[in-house]
Formats: C-alpha cells, structure tokens, sequence
C-alpha cells in the first residue's frame, strides 16, 4: 500500500492546477463583465443627461412627449442588448471556468483501501472480521 513520492505529488498537484487555472479564467471573465457594465452605466448617464437638456429647451408639450417617448424606446433596445451582451459573456466565463476542471484527469489513488463496512441487499450493515489472532471484537483483552 505504500506510495513513491511521484504519485502522491501528482495526485495533490493535478486539481490544484486546474482549480488555479479555473480561478485565472474567471477572474478574467468577472473583469470583462464589470468593464461591460460600466460602459454601460457611462453611456446611458450621458443619454439621461442629454435628454435632460433637451426637455429644459422644449416649448410644447407634444414635443418633451415625443423626446421622452423616442427615450425610452431607445433605452430599452440599449438594456435588451446590453443584457444579451452580459449573458454571452456569462456563458462564455462558465465554459473556460469550468474548461481546466474538466480536462484535468480524475486523481484516483492506485490502490483502494478496504471498505469500513459494507451493506448485504437486506441493509444490514456489517464491518470486516478482524486478523488479530486471538480477538473476537477486534481488541486484545491483554
């Protein structure tokens, strides 16, 4: 049941990687969304403040209406793209995230250990005879 040194430094250091790999991935992708997201925000203050300006200027009722109405269809075509946008990107950071954590092989050791006790189809559990010799339980009376 003993190891060399090789496998068990393989064994520690394969998912370690991966998840480091994974991390770099994400962080990458967390930083695209938040720059998205800003733009963004700086876009739509800009058109919030040009509308602004407009409707102080305005002289009849018919037009702020029509400037207000040409708003927020404009707003919401922003939003839907903007969200289709940031769900792409989203999508695309779950896939490389996940990427390294996929490819990286599963560490099994070479070698199971015995099972602590195992469970007969009518769900009794039972735990494996004991090698000692002269112990009924397991335990030397001595």
């Amino acid at each position: 049941m003993s190891k060399d040194f090789s496998e068990i430094k393989a064994f520690s250091t394969t998912p370690f990687e991966a998840f480091a790999a994974a991390t770099a991935s994400s962080t990458k992708g967390l930083h695209a969304i938040a720059a998205e997201i800003i733009d963004y925000s700086t876009k739509s203050f800009e058109k919030s403040r040009v509308l602004f300006e407009r409707l102080n200027n305005v002289k009849k009722i018919e037009e702020a209406m029509q400037l207000q109405s040409d708003f927020v269809k404009s707003v919401y075509e922003d939003y839907i793209t903007q969200a289709t946008k940031i769900g792409e990107i989203y999508a695309s950071l779950a896939k490389e995230a996940f990427k390294p954590i996929n490819v990286a092989p599963a560490a099994q050791p070479s070698a199971a250990a015995p099972p602590l006790a195992t469970i007969s189809p009518s769900g009794a559990a039972s735990t494996p005879k004991s090698k000692v010799a002269g112990s009924q339980n397991g335990f030397n009376a001595s």
